[in-house]
Formats: structure tokens, C-alpha cells, sequence
């Protein structure tokens, strides 16, 4: 009798064919047999998987875990915490923190801080500026290191990066694949007058409007396309940026989240006052509209949670000096699961937006489908499932969601993490052993890109 770490048994399997009725077997982190494994194989460790649903692990590619500098909001335990018990098995880090992660020892201070307290596994962005632009192409190829991360807008200091010659040459010292935050900085410094004088929060949408996003899209589009470098545009929110892009998929990957697809303004500003602010920010329907059509359309390619947590004390400073941010890695799973019983989108077309979509675009290796030889990041969930999301269930040291009191259908049950089950029964189980995200590179040095899963 062949011998695992770990069997999963029983459960409906999403795998690249679609789901299946197949078993999992996993050793020394990875999957090694598929099948009908009962009485075949023996196990450490069996889980009995029976109603539920097991995806590959989500992974969330863009979270703001605050750490160092601003860990009174979030850190790399709570976070990751946060994140393994809503299911996502693995994170990327950007690069706003205190010290900026601008350099090679600022990255290994982050990965040195995820040792022994991250709950699942990680990257960590550099940010894109003008201190460190030619230097870049190093940068960005260190061990742990998710890529280049560029600010256009909503930044300061060493990490806005709104000018066309810095972005050029940010642009032009590089291979991988770049993330950008798409706000014109000019635009926004010009309307901000808006909301000065009116401290209305229902104006947040009008301060940072359609023109702001559209504006500094097409300018970095067009940059990509005279240096032929790929891009991942952050959070898109409107329904002209979407029109734009659809014509540029040979360069250019499209990320949206969870509270664009699901919060509407401004009835969310009213309900939930500065909860709901975020850069850029929740719009009307007729944008969540357009960004539902484009992931129909197959022009989204992921799904991030953009998780960036302030104190409810700073949320209650009068705007516009509250900040912008929410938290969202640990609902990111839950807020879909719900769209999917819906009938929004398929639980096939999730997965490609949580799992493969991040695997294929960053080319992270070993991650983003059930198949032999990857790794064993299973996310397990009921889709029958009714729970009511509560701030008492967020682990952020935030302590608070803007979902607070919301039913919803569809649950994660348990999470695995390289064959160690992380949360068992809906609890923390085990002990915090993360590890740093590793990303495949082809001889030209551009990561290499895996063969996507069929279907929406």
C-alpha cells in the first residue's frame, strides 16, 4: 500500500477537466496520486471531504499587510491569519509600508519577518520609483520578490511615480511582468477642492473620477506598448478603462475585487460612511455592470482583495482625512462564494480568477491547479453553507469589515497549505510555516506562463 502525509477523501474535485469525484494524496507538500484512492493508499492524516467542493488554494496578489512601520492596523500574522481562515493559501505584499520596500534589504527585512508567523505563503512587491528605476531589473528577480509594483497616483514621497519620463524609464529596466495603481496624480491633486470644501464623503466617487483612472490607464497603456512591457492593471473600476483594455490582452492583465464587484455608490456611503472608502472608489452600478460583462467577456484575469486596513479611530477622522482602505483577504473567497450561488459566475471561471489566473499571469511555480507534482494548496469549501460575516470573525488587527452583518451562501471549511491543513472545521489549527512564493523564469528571463483552465 502506497503511503501520503495526506489524503483528502470523498470530495468534489475542481480540477483543469472541470470537477470530479477523485481523491487527493499529498507528500512532502506536493500532490502525488489523484483517484480513486481508498484502500490504495494509506495517510498521516485523512480528511473526509464528503458535500464539499476542494479548489486549488486562492491565492490573493494584492494585500497591504502594513508591516513594518504600521503594524498598529495589520501585520504579517494577523493578516496571513486572516487569509488561511478565508481560504487563500497564498499573498502577495505591496511595497507601501514603512520603511518603503524599495531595495533588496528591504525585502529581506519582510521576508525575514514572515518566518515562523505567516500562515500561508507570500511574495513581497518593490515598488516602482525613480530612486531605484535602474536598478529594477535586479530587484525585481530576487527570491520572494512578486514583481514591480508602481503608484501613478495615491502615493507620496519615493513611491509616487506619476511623471512620463520616470515611468519610462521604470518601464524600460525589467522583464516581469509590472503591477500598476492606474489614478492621475495631477487630476486628483486639482479636483481634491471638491471634497475640501464640501467634506462630503458622498462625493468621494466625484473627487476621484472616471476621468482620474481613465487618464493615467491609457497613458501607462500606451508606455507599455512603446517599451513592449507587460502589465497588470490594479482594481479597475470603470466601465471605459474596461472597453480600453479589451483591446490590449496581448500586453495587458486586468485585476478587479470584490468590493468593486459588489458595494455600489453612493448608497455605500451612506450605509457604511468611510468603511467604504477606498482608492479608487466604490462607483455606480453601471461600472459594477461593465466589470461583471468584462469577467464574462474573459478581459479580467484575477481577482484581488486589495486588503488594506486602517484603525476604525482613523476611519473616524472627517473626510477627507480618513483614509482610504478596507480589509478584504479574509472575505475575498466568501463575498464570490456568495456571487457564484447567485449565479454571477460559475465556480470553474472563479477558480481561473483566484487560483490559475494568478499562477498564469506571474508565473508563479507550482501554484494554481490541482494536478500531479504541484503543490498541495487546497481550499475547501461548502457551497451550501449560510454564515453571516461578523466583525468578531476577522482576524485584521483592524478588527472590522465592511461586511459586517451580511448573509451570505457559500463557506470556506477547511485550508491546506503545502499538505499541512491550516484550518480544519472553520479553526486554526497547527503552526504559522509560510513560505516565500518561488516564480518560474524562462531563459529569456520572463516568467513562463501555464497552460489556463478551460471555461468561465
Amino acid at each position: 500500500m502506497k503511503h501520503a502525509d495526506l489524503l483528502i477523501l470523498g470530495g468534489t474535485v475542481i480540477t483543469p477537466n472541470g470537477p470530479e469525484q477523485i481523491d487527493i494524496a499529498s507528500r512532502d507538500g506536493r500532490i502525488v496520486a489523484l483517484g480513486a484512492l481508498q484502500g490504495e493508499w494509506s495517510a498521516d492524516t485523512s480528511l473526509y471531504a464528503r458535500g464539499l467542493h476542494v479548489l486549488p488554494g486562492v491565492i490573493d496578489s494584492q494585500v497591504h499587510f502594513r508591516e513594518p512601520g504600521l503594524t498598529h492596523k495589520e501585520d504579517l500574522e494577523a493578516g496571513t491569519r486572516g487569509a488561511v481562515l478565508g481560504g487563500v493559501t497564498a499573498v502577495f505584499d505591496m511595497p507601501n509600508t514603512h520603511p518603503l520596500t524599495l531595495w533588496e534589504a528591504d525585502l529581506q527585512a519582510k521576508l525575514d519577518a514572515a518566518q515562523h508567523r505567516a500562515w500561508c505563503d507570500y511574495a513581497f512587491y518593490i515598488g516602482g520609483s525613480a530612486v531605484n528605476a535602474e536598478q529594477l531589473q535586479n530587484l525585481e528577480n530576487l527570491p520572494g520578490c512578486a514583481g514591480v509594483k508602481v503608484f501613478m497616483g495615491s502615493s507620496f514621497g519615493d513611491l509616487l511615480a506619476d511623471e512620463d519620463a520616470v515611468l519610462r524609464k521604470i518601464l524600460q529596466h525589467g522583464r516581469r511582468r509590472m503591477a500598476i495603481h492606474a489614478e492621475d496624480e495631477t487630476r486628483l491633486r486639482e479636483r481634491k477642492a471638491i471634497v475640501e470644501a464640501s467634506g462630503n464623503l458622498l462625493q468621494h466617487h466625484e473627487w476621484r473620477d472616471v476621468e482620474s483612472a481613465l487618464k493615467a490607464t491609457r497613458r501607462i497603456v500606451a508606455l507599455a506598448e512603446e517599451s513592449g512591457r507587460r502589465l497588470h492593471i490594479l482594481h479597475v473600476s470603470t466601465a471605459e478603462e474596461m472597453q480600453l483594455l479589451a483591446r490590449y490582452k496581448h500586453r495587458i492583465s486586468v485585476e478587479v475585487t470584490p468590493h468593486h464587484l459588489t458595494l455600489i455608490a453612493p448608497d455605500c456611503y451612506a450605509r457604511l460612511g468611510s468603511l467604504a472608502q477606498m482608492n479608487p472608489p466604490v462607483r455606480e452600478k453601471r461600472h459594477q455592470d461593465a466589470l461583471w460583462q468584462a469577467i464574462r467577456d474573459g478581459v479580467v484575469d484575477v481577482i484581488g482583495s486589495d486588503h488594506a486596513p486602517h484603525t476604525r479611530e482613523e476611519k473616524a477622522q472627517p473626510y477627507p482625512q480618513s483614509p482610504s482602505g478596507m480589509t478584504g483577504v479574509q472575505t475575498l473567497l466568501p463575498i464570490m462564494l456568495d456571487h457564484v450561488n447567485a449565479g454571477r459566475l460559475s465556480l470553474q471561471r472563479l477558480v481561473d480568477l483566484t487560483s490559475a489566473g494568478p499562477a498564469r499571469v506571474f508565473g508563479i511555480q507550482g501554484k494554481g491547479r490541482i494536478a500531479l507534482g504541484y503543490d498541495a494548496d487546497l481550499t475547501l469549501v461548502d457551497l451550501a453553507a449560510r454564515r453571516t460575516i461578523s466583525n468578531d470573525w476577522i482576524a485584521s488587527r483592524s478588527g472590522w469589515t465592511p461586511y459586517d452583518g451580511k448573509a451570505i451562501t457559500g463557506w470556506p471549511i477547511h485550508t491546506v497549505v503545502r499538505g499541512q491543513i491550516v484550518v480544519r472545521d472553520e479553526q486554526l489549527t497547527g503552526t504559522a510555516g509560510g513560505q516565500a512564493l518561488r516564480f518560474l523564469e524562462t531563459p529569456e528571463g520572463i516568467p513562463a506562463q501555464p497552460e489556463p483552465l478551460p471555461g468561465r
